[in-house]
């Protein structure tokens, strides 16, 4: 079993966005600052959970269950229903990789609780920019 926390952080007056993503498998983090593309905090989410759902694939088995943890309220209802009005083309390339695996766990947690990926995200947006 895989647990995978991701969050993203944008600056506001640019746009600049980072990800933190947090993967934890048998008593082991692995833990990825990262740059990324999008310009606003929603897509900046969807990212964060694309490159956190790849570095999983990366590693992990199709047999494994992947329990994955947001506090992005869209990413989470989107990834529920299958469906987003505006980052359909992002959730469709998550939902691909999350349907790769045996069983994977959306689950929405609070800002607090997602502290390990938030910190990798605020380290990464004021370490890159």
């Amino acid at each position: 079993m895989f647990k995978l926390y991701t969050d993203a952080a944008t600056m506001n007056k640019s746009g600049d966005s980072s990800g933190g993503i947090l993967i934890i498998h048998d008593k082991n983090q692995r833990q990825i600052k990262t740059k990324l593309n999008a310009k606003n905090n929603h897509s900046a989410e969807f990212e964060a959970c694309l490159i956190g759902f790849k570095k999983i694939k990366e590693i992990a088995k199709q047999n494994e269950t992947i329990i994955y943890y947001t506090d992005s309220k869209i990413v989470y209802e989107s990834l529920e229903k299958r469906y987003a009005k505006h980052y359909q083309p992002q959730l469709d390339k998550i939902l691909l990789l999350q349907d790769s695996f045996l069983l994977v766990i959306n689950n929405w947690i609070s800002d607090k609780k997602n502290e390990g990926a938030h910190n990798l995200a605020q380290q990464a947006l004021h370490s890159f920019y």
